[in-house]
């Protein structure tokens, strides 16, 4: 047996403690939300226990223990000399404010679902079968709604839609979108509101993410003008567009489909004479090596525990992962029949690409 370095072995057990306390923090943070601690606290108003227990009807014994945690994890601010608690403006828009461009609550839901789902997940590492979205518990449902709201929010109107060529024209003329794997409707709404001309029909498999998705365009007003079906991605209708959609978009889900080229052949043949093919995917490099950092460290987590098992579910189960890289998405856009290809732009955490038909010249 090969004796250990101490000092690497120290620093390992070091990175795992506060792993473990990351872990833990996570459940917090979703005990928080559920409660309503973080939105009693959005004012910055800093107040001790006995306060913010009057404010939440939380009982001042957990509160104590829950703050005291997320100070220690530093989501809350504790003054020690007046011995209150607080959010700073930063803290808050990250755990009170649902609309910011920064809200990060949402992870923490979908973290709690890999928890939950992991016997599912263990199964399928041995059969080899996999684990299909809708096997999964709600809060995986939630919370993909809640966390990649908030990258929509700052980026699809004012600068992915923007980097299509033409595509932002198009859409303040009229035409008509379909958002393929649209979820509970985030997506497909913030377009609508953006564009009140066009018009936008999310396709989705899973029925109940298509219910929750009909209710959100109520409430968002923009029911006039978004329509909801239940459909999978490589047979979803195009009646509702004359001559075909001006713009397909998949947000952050043509890997998790098992035939990602029989889908993508199916945009092909839905779109509109000059339409545009938006794909939206988790931000990777080709290459392993230069994916392992924070960013690679959360999708290879999400991608073991949920994208491929969903992939792995279906049909061919190709199994991209959320880390599959520009390379690996041309490809499958290439096998589909588009020749035009390109990344549009990016961001940390997201990759946008332009794919057109052989029809369309080239920008």
């Amino acid at each position: 047996m090969r004796e250990p370095d101490m000092q690497k072995l120290d620093e390992l057990v070091g990175r795992l403690v506060n792993d473990v306390g990351a872990a833990m923090s996570g459940a917090l943070v979703v005990l928080g939300d559920q409660v309503g601690l973080y939105r009693a606290m959005a004012d910055g108003v800093p107040r001790t226990v006995a306060e913010l227990s009057a404010r939440t009807d939380v009982r001042e014994r957990y509160l104590q223990e829950w703050l005291s945690a997320q100070a220690a994890a530093g989501y809350v601010t504790f003054d020690d000399g007046n011995q209150t608690f607080s959010l700073t403006p930063e803290q808050a828009m990250i755990f009170a404010d649902e609309n910011s461009p920064a809200y990060f609550v949402g992870a923490f839901d979908i973290v709690q679902s890999m928890w939950m789902d992991e016997p599912k997940v263990a199964d399928a590492f041995r059969s080899g079968k996999g684990v299909g979205w809708h096997e999964h518990s709600t809060c995986l449902f939630r919370g993909t709604e809640r966390f990649f709201r908030t990258g929509y929010n700052a980026h699809l109107v004012n600068e992915w839609i923007p980097s299509l060529a033409g595509v932002s024209e198009r859409l303040e003329q009229g035409g008509h979108v379909a958002d393929v794997g649209c979820g509970h409707g985030a997506s497909t709404i913030l377009m609508a509101k953006a564009f009140p001309a066009a018009r936008f029909t999310g396709f989705d498999y899973h029925g109940p993410s298509i219910d929750r998705a009909k209710v959100a365009a109520e409430e968002a007003g923009v029911s006039d003008r978004v329509t909801f079906r239940q459909s999978a991605a490589s047979d979803y209708s195009a009646s509702d567009a004359n001559g075909g959609y001006d713009l397909v978009t998949m947000f952050d889900c043509l890997h998790d489909m098992g035939d990602p080229v029989g889908a993508a052949r199916h945009v092909r043949d839905t779109l509109a004479e000059g339409g545009t093919w938006m794909i939206v995917e988790p931000f990777a490099h080709d290459r392993l090596k230069d994916n392992l950092n924070p960013v690679g460290r959360v999708y290879y987590g999400a991608s073991t525990m949920i994208c491929t098992p969903a992939s792995l579910s279906q049909d061919v189960g190709l199994g991209l992962g959320a880390q599959a890289g520009e390379m690996k998405l041309r490809k499958v856009a290439m096998d589909a029949g588009f020749q035009h290809f390109r990344r549009a732009t990016e961001t940390p955490f997201n990759m946008v690409f332009e794919a057109r038909s052989a029809r369309v010249q080239a920008h």
